[in-house]
């Protein structure tokens, strides 16, 4: 409507002498010359403004990944190294107990986990990108979710940067992946999960399964991160999906 209100302004009609706009061949093919010059430049600007934004080839996936102390780090780095593959863009945060865990659970460095990621940030850097709605990103995953981290987010005191960056995705209403890992859970567990799924969060606890008989642990954690990110819109066949019952899977 406004192109339009716009474009009624512009319109260039001829007068005659007495002031009596001109109707003739001569009025429709001038009008039509300016409304196309008028609406050309309109849609040079808009295109100007698209790609100075995003340029000239869509832009790449970004993805913030948080890490912290519950068990579960092996999950982090398979899914690090997916979207390293897939020329995923990633914002890493590692807290401190998910470096204690990680000693326990893999022989890989830090270091060597954090190249993993496009940037890394430390945990009481408050001034980073993913602590700003402005920073933009297709949504964060906090792999594995400690149930300190899942009730720092739940009550919004965000003392660290992965609780922070977890809040400015739900108030900014972006995707949220929390991938909790607690076990058994006690009701207060369960009553945090409850109110942030309420709010938006995707509650995904990484259950394997079985009826893809998976021999190796890595198997299982394929399968696992490749159903998180589904919820991204980002689709790897790593492993297998679902196609229904088939004859050569029963058992002898």
């Amino acid at each position: 409507m406004v192109a339009a209100r716009s474009i009624q302004k512009h319109v260039f009609v001829p007068l005659s002498r007495s002031g009596v706009p001109l109707r003739s061949s001569c009025h429709d093919t001038i009008s039509s010359i300016v409304n196309t010059r008028y609406l050309s430049t309109s849609q040079s600007k808009q295109q100007h403004l698209l790609t100075s934004t995003h340029g000239s080839t869509p832009p790449r996936k970004r993805i913030v990944m948080g890490v912290t102390g519950a068990t579960g780090t092996l999950y982090a780095i398979r899914m690090l190294g997916l979207l390293k593959e897939l020329n995923v863009e990633t914002h890493l945060i590692f807290s401190k107990w998910a470096l204690a865990t990680m000693k326990y659970e893999t022989e890989r460095s830090f270091a060597d986990i954090a190249a993993l990621a496009t940037k890394y940030y430390a945990m009481k850097d408050m001034a980073a990108p993913p602590s700003s709605g402005s920073f933009l990103h297709d949504g964060m995953i906090v792999l594995p979710c400690s149930m300190k981290t899942l009730a720092a987010i739940r009550s919004g005191f965000c003392d660290d940067l992965i609780s922070r960056s977890a809040d400015v995705c739900l108030k900014e209403r972006r995707k949220l992946l929390l991938a909790v890992r607690e076990t058994p859970l006690s009701a207060v567990h369960l009553d945090n999960m409850t109110f942030l799924e309420r709010a938006g969060a995707t509650i995904f606890p990484p259950v394997p399964a079985f009826y893809t008989r998976p021999r190796t642990i890595e198997e299982l954690i394929d399968q696992s991160v490749g159903r998180m990110l589904d919820n991204f819109g980002i689709h790897v066949e790593n492993f297998e999906r679902w196609e229904s019952f088939r004859l050569d899977k029963k058992s002898e």
